[in-house]
């Protein structure tokens, strides 16, 4: 019976585990169409802007990726876009969990 009750309770907590990690890229999206960011980038495919795939595989293994990407999220860069430079737009947000949550979402991909 111990035994029973136990696994039960390993279950249940990796469901919430995995709800949790739904909810966080729910979230992460979410504040991403909300930006719009989705109108220049795709997951997998280049766009205006590069891919969140690319993005993630350019990144990977550097320890500054988040780093990195938080400032470009939130500083309003300078980026080419067809021979022209334009003001990079920022996350509509100031909270810094939704912020990095987004950015675990991007290195994710």
């Amino acid at each position: 019976m111990k035994t029973l009750v136990v696994s039960l309770v390993a279950v249940f907590l990796a469901g919430a585990a995995i709800l949790a990690d739904a909810a966080d890229e729910a979230a992460a999206e979410s504040l991403m169409k909300k930006s719009g960011c989705f109108v220049c980038h795709s997951v997998d495919k280049q766009k205006v802007g590069p891919a969140y795939h690319d993005v993630a595989a350019k990144l990977k293994g550097n320890p500054k990726a988040e780093e990195i990407l938080y400032k470009h999220l939130t500083t309003h860069p300078m980026i080419k876009i067809g021979g022209s430079e334009e003001k990079h737009a920022s996350l509509k947000t100031t909270d810094d969990a939704q912020i990095k949550n987004v950015i675990a979402w991007i290195l994710s991909r």
